[in-house]
């Protein structure tokens, strides 16, 4: 009985001494590791760069493209160069391919104004460096920078010229680019600032031509069956302007003057045989050179400015040695 009453008592006093026992306070949990942060570059990693052209069968984007390969090899730039055909949808799916591949920067040389505008939104939210080259998109102020010349400043230089070979007064075809590219809009916007210091300057026809030769050709054959009479031929670029040229020299025609924009060598030909009054110089290099600079330190991380203008020049006879 005692023994019994022993073990008894033995029991209850481990179970008190059991339920006063306090758990053990838990070591804290060791932090997170923290994100490791994204490497810089290395100074000597190669950076791969993306362009979409508005069009390669253009003679002046040519050269553009012409300058980027050139200054791409000279950076070591790998470089991935694509035509977008005249279509604003081919080359916002050729951005979307770049972003897929994962380049460093995109250069975009837009072939309407208005219709590119989602390019550009797609290389920000995928946070890759968009580089506006040549033509003007609609939200430039969204790119991170833009390398070109001021249009407008170019057809206000074609028309002075004309204007002036006209005497002030006269009727004048104008041949337009590509309706709604940024060029087509901002170079007649040129022209009609100075006709407004001309009021015996008329314009009896006008029409795009797509930058084409054989278009620009064909136009001023149909405007010259019109009997319209007509003294001067602005044309938004030297392809279409020279077009106009062959139309007016098929026809026996003397008398009729003609100007067109970007300098090209057929332009230049033109102007040394006295068969067009001028053109207006755009430096096709130092756009194509300087946006791939632009490009290359944006993907470096670098700061760069929103804007990069590059002069457009009358080129004549007086002056035509120093670029042709």
């Amino acid at each position: 009985m005692k023994k019994g009453l022993a073990l008894i008592t033995a029991l209850i006093l481990v179970v008190a001494l059991a339920g006063c026992a306090q758990p053990a306070t838990p070591a804290p949990a060791a932090p997170a590791p923290a994100a490791p942060a994204a490497p810089a570059p290395a100074a000597d990693e190669k950076v791969t760069i993306g362009i979409t052209y508005q069009n390669l069968t253009n003679e002046f984007i040519l050269l553009i493209a012409d300058a980027v390969e050139a200054k791409a090899a000279e950076l070591g730039v790998e470089l991935i160069a694509l035509d977008g055909q005249g279509n604003a949808e081919t080359q916002i799916s050729q951005v979307e391919g770049f972003i897929a591949q994962g380049v460093d920067a995109i250069i975009l040389n837009p072939f309407d104004e208005n219709g590119c505008v989602p390019a550009v939104n797609k290389a920000n939210e995928a946070g890759i460096p968009i580089i506006d080259v040549n033509g003007l998109v609609a939200n430039v102020d969204e790119c991170t920078s833009y390398v070109g010349s001021d249009s407008v400043e170019s057809g206000r230089i074609a028309m002075r010229a004309m204007a002036e070979a006209l005497g002030g007064k006269g009727n004048i075809v104008v041949i337009h680019g590509p309706t709604g590219h940024s060029a087509e809009i901002d170079r007649q916007e040129g022209i009609l600032d100075v006709l407004k210091d001309f009021p015996d300057i008329k314009i009896v026809a006008e029409a795009p031509a797509d930058w084409d030769r054989a278009k620009g050709m064909s136009l001023m054959e149909n405007w010259m069956q019109t009997g319209e009479e007509i003294n001067g031929v602005v044309g938004h670029n030297d392809e279409m302007a020279i077009g106009a040229l062959k139309a007016i020299q098929a026809a026996g025609k003397t008398d009729i003057k003609v100007i067109g924009i970007d300098a090209i060598a057929d332009a230049l030909t033109a102007v040394e045989n006295g068969e067009m009054i001028g053109t207006v110089f755009q430096d096709a290099a130092g756009q194509g050179a300087g946006s791939v600079e632009v490009a290359y330190k944006a993907a470096k991380g670098e700061t760069v400015d929103k804007e990069y203008m590059i002069p457009y020049i009358l080129v004549t006879k007086e002056n035509l040695a120093e670029y042709k």
